[in-house]
């Protein structure tokens, strides 16, 4: 094991390489979150949740403020449209960010009753929003304390139209981050909580299916499971145990990139897509994978996975 990787499996080599170099590119904030790249922009968002503030990162023009206060966003993605859709901590709401500048509530209540907190989101092809709703986001200093009304932490979509919300899964310990197969015919979907990642199959009416442990994340240093991405060769990127554990599609833990802090998200970026853009605690750093990833941007093509 090197400073940089601890690899589990010889294939671990092609998808992300035998070592990684690790660039710190900005430092000094409470906590950040939900990196979403900007294909056609080449830019950068992330949130810091306890300063309230959603930033921007460009190689041209560094860190600077894309909305503040923000409510103390956390999960972020573009829709088909290219509008930015964000999970918010302190009002408990799911957004749309119009072109005009309005926001557009998509979900705040089930059953009439406030949602936990929106934590991450993943738009699929045809349009349809995929969320988790862990209570995160009611604890102090990530969020907005204040009581939980719900008695569960779901997972829910929100239909094409925007026009309704489901439940689709209510058994999580705490469901946190999700991304689609690059068929979009199943659903990962992990549980801080309990340390590993469940596969759902999506059914024809984008309802879930089927759902069964996949994968779990172990190993030595802080972090459980939250950020997850998938690449273009269908290995799955998580959070986890001492930085960024990557596995096979066969489920195999190739091994782990180690990140010298507390590790919450990350995606993929640049023109190649074979950057890899990571919130770590206080800081943002990117480093260079052999695998390229998978596109957010608004300009990604229409039968590409949808964010995870």
């Amino acid at each position: 094991m090197s400073d940089t990787v601890e690899i589990r499996d010889p294939r671990f080599a092609s998808v992300v390489g035998e070592t990684v170099a690790l660039e710190k590119l900005a430092t000094g904030f409470q906590f950040t979150e939900g990196p979403l790249w900007h294909a056609a922009g080449r830019y950068l968002l992330f949130s810091d949740m306890p300063g309230d503030h959603l930033r921007r990162w460009s190689a041209r023009d560094g860190v600077t403020t894309f909305r503040q206060p923000c409510a103390q966003s956390n999960g972020l993605a573009w829709d088909r449209e290219g509008r930015l859709i964000v999970c918010e901590h302190a009002t408990s709401r799911l957004t749309r960010t119009e072109a005009n500048g309005d926001i557009t509530v998509l979900a705040s209540h089930h059953a009439d009753k406030e949602l936990n907190s929106p934590n991450d989101v993943v738009v699929r092809s045809d349009g349809a929003i995929y969320f988790s709703d862990p209570t995160y986001g009611r604890n102090k200093y990530y969020g907005n304390p204040r009581p939980v009304p719900l008695d569960f932490r779901g997972v829910y979509r929100v239909a094409p139209d925007g026009g309704s919300l489901s439940l689709l899964v209510d058994d999580f310990g705490q469901p946190n981050g999700l991304c689609f197969s690059r068929d979009e015919q199943q659903l990962y979907v992990n549980d801080t909580d309990r340390k590993h990642i469940r596969r759902f199959d999506v059914r024809a009416d984008g309802t879930l299916a089927n759902g069964r442990v996949w994968a779990e994340t172990t190993g030595e240093g802080a972090g459980a499971p939250d950020g997850m991405k998938i690449d273009s060769a269908g290995n799955i990127y998580c959070c986890g145990p001492g930085g960024i554990h990557v596995f096979a599609p066969d489920a195999a833990c190739l091994g782990v990139i180690r990140m010298p802090e507390h590790t919450a998200n990350f995606c993929f970026g640049d023109d190649d897509l074979r950057s890899l853009y990571v919130t770590a605690s206080t800081s943002l750093y990117r480093l260079r994978v052999a695998t390229p990833g998978t596109s957010q941007g608004p300009d990604r093509p229409r039968s590409e996975a949808g964010r995870g």
